[in-house]
């Protein structure tokens, strides 16, 4: 993958880098109005070299060259484990539900290895989220795990090298690993519920420090997000230097905001991605579904309603109470990070009055700047589902 290959030159990314932290730099006290652009939606069934595109759980914006990478969830099923290289044409989007590909162009995809130097084996690996360090060229991306009655997998946080070369990994604390039945419900069960792990990468401005978030509580802290109840999810930070992990804070998810159409359907609220604005301040995506919820939006190319609520929230970790070392919260005095509404996106409009339809969105980065404004962008994973889609959405922070 030339676009990242190391150069003989030092420092051949510290400008980016840097351009990057000093406008980011100026984002917390800018990020208060999003702006909806226009989206693209690209329906299930597409392929790029021989394999299905979609499962596109995260996506991170190249200052270098105005791409963008995003990480694909496929559990080495459909293909190897891997990450694609991408373009995104914002001038080409529209505010409207029709489905297209305008401004989506496909670069490259690239096999990720494990720490043998060899592709993962089926269902060895869920990758959820990547975020590149161009000053150090490496890739930073979580593996979710698993807790199953088949299998129990541990969350991990792994650096690779842009062609997909293992690198390491992260000293994720011990009571983040799955104990006990498979649910996480029982007594004495610990670590993260299935499903519900390390789904977010997000990288402060000065480039120090790394953020990931479990979807939910851990076992031994909270109950999983249900309709009427949240969850508190720890925060969980990485000194880049050193590996060694950091400050821990809880982030308390909301309640499943809309109830499944019938009784013990499946429900779920979650954070799937974070971006960090600086040091203390994070840009949080909270992402909820219930079967046959009757939310707001419709699916153009199925004309079917959608079941997804997709929210922001700007969070402030400055007076939250350092959890880090507590194997759990339960009987303790905890403060959480400040959450604060930025957008709910099923206010969005597009151009004929429609409500934004919304997808299964897990990822978001800034974006280019367009028309003298910072951009957001976010992505779906459609699961690889023929009734789901990928859907790109563009917003300019005001």
């Amino acid at each position: 993958m030339t676009l990242f290959a190391p150069s003989t030159r030092p420092g051949r990314y510290a400008k980016y880098a840097l351009a990057a932290s000093l406008a980011l730099a100026a984002l917390p006290g800018l990020a208060q109005t999003l702006t909806y652009i226009g989206q693209q939606i690209v329906p299930t069934g597409a392929s790029f070299r021989g394999l299905p595109l979609g499962g596109l759980s995260s996506i991170d914006y190249v200052a270098s060259n105005g791409h963008y990478l995003a990480i694909c969830d496929d559990r080495s099923d459909r293909g190897p484990a891997r990450f694609y290289e991408l373009t995104l044409d914002i001038s080409k989007f529209r505010r409207s539900a029709d489905p297209g590909d305008a401004g989506v162009g496909w670069v490259d995809m690239t096999t990720m290895l494990d720490l043998d130097g060899q592709p993962f084996g089926r269902n060895q690996v869920d990758p959820e989220s990547l975020r590149l360090d161009a000053k150090r060229n490496l890739i930073y991306w979580s593996n979710e795990g698993q807790r199953t009655s088949a299998s129990t997998q541990n969350p991990t946080m792994r650096r690779m090298q842009p062609d997909g070369k293992p690198a390491g990994e992260f000293a994720v604390p011990a009571y983040f690993n799955p104990s006990g039945s498979a649910g996480g419900l029982a007594a004495g069960d610990t670590g993260v519920y299935n499903n519900l792990a390390f789904e977010s990468v997000a990288i402060t401005p000065d480039g120090q420090t790394l953020w990931t978030m479990a979807e939910n509580g851990l076992a031994q802290d909270s109950p999983p997000a249900a309709v009427g109840r949240g969850s508190r999810a720890r925060m969980l930070s990485f000194d880049l230097d050193t590996g060694k992990p950091g400050a821990e804070y809880i982030y308390e998810v909301g309640p499943v905001p809309f109830a499944p159409a019938r009784p013990g359907d499946f429900s779920t609220n979650g954070v799937p991605d974070m971006l960090a604005l600086s040091g203390t301040e994070f840009i949080v995506i909270e992402r909820a579904y219930a079967v046959g919820a009757d939310t707001p939006g419709v699916a153009a190319h199925t004309r079917q309603p959608t079941s997804n609520t997709i929210r922001l929230y700007r969070i402030d970790t400055r007076g939250a109470t350092d959890v880090s070392g507590w194997p759990t919260i339960k009987g303790r005095d905890v403060v959480p990070v400040k959450r604060t509404l930025l957008l709910d996106l099923s206010t969005l409009r597009n151009d004929d009055g429609s409500v934004l339809a919304l997808d299964n969105v897990e990822g978001i980065t800034f974006g280019p700047v367009v028309d003298g404004k910072r951009t957001l962008v976010l992505v779906s994973d459609n699961n690889f589902n023929p009734a789901q889609f990928t859907q790109f959405i563009a917003l300019s922070i005001d």
